[in-house]
């Protein structure tokens, strides 16, 4: 099973050195049915953008807590066994937990198929996001148009073998 972990840059470079993502419990995303439900698609490259859409928002608010990351959401696609991934089903249809699903055991790196990363010259929009968060949060509008700012970057591709040059 594909799931989408979200990290920061720093997270990842503690995750390059220990080998593994973690400690567990870990908060992932993948294609559960309350994702299949509301994204309405049977197409499971679009859901698996989904799975990754909601990782890259849960990126930007590790960024917001953390003053010392680097402005640059992260995303480690991983895959990880059949039920390894459990989804909460009290929260499968809150629209705030779509595709959420915990990891109990930290995830070999060696599991990881791909690392999502932003380009270097989104960090202003990206920053400006993670604090406009809360007031987002609290229903500001031009906060929230701030948020889906750094939502509409995609998220670049890269293989695991180039951690090493995006931690750097």
């Amino acid at each position: 099973m594909r799931v989408y972990v979200p990290l920061t840059l720093s997270g990842l470079a503690a995750a390059h050195r220990a080998g593994e993502i973690g400690p567990g419990p870990l908060t992932a995303y993948a294609v559960t049915p309350g994702l299949r439900e509301w994204y309405v698609s049977d197409d499971i490259e679009e859901l698996e953008y989904a799975a990754l859409s909601r990782a890259a928002a849960a990126s930007l608010r590790l960024i917001a807590v953390d003053p010392e990351a680097v402005r640059r959401r992260v995303v480690v696609a991983v895959d990880v066994p059949e039920g390894a991934a459990v989804a909460d089903p009290d929260r499968a249809l809150d629209a705030s937990s779509l595709g959420e699903v915990r990891l109990a055991s930290p995830v070999p790196l060696t599991a990881a198929a791909s690392v999502h990363v932003d380009a270097d010259d989104v960090g202003k929009d990206v920053g400006a996001a993670a604090a406009a968060l809360g007031a987002a949060d609290l229903g500001d509008d031009d906060a929230q148009f701030t948020v889906d700012g750094a939502e509409d970057h995609e998220l670049l591709w890269f293989g695991i073998q180039e951690i090493p040059n995006l931690i750097g």
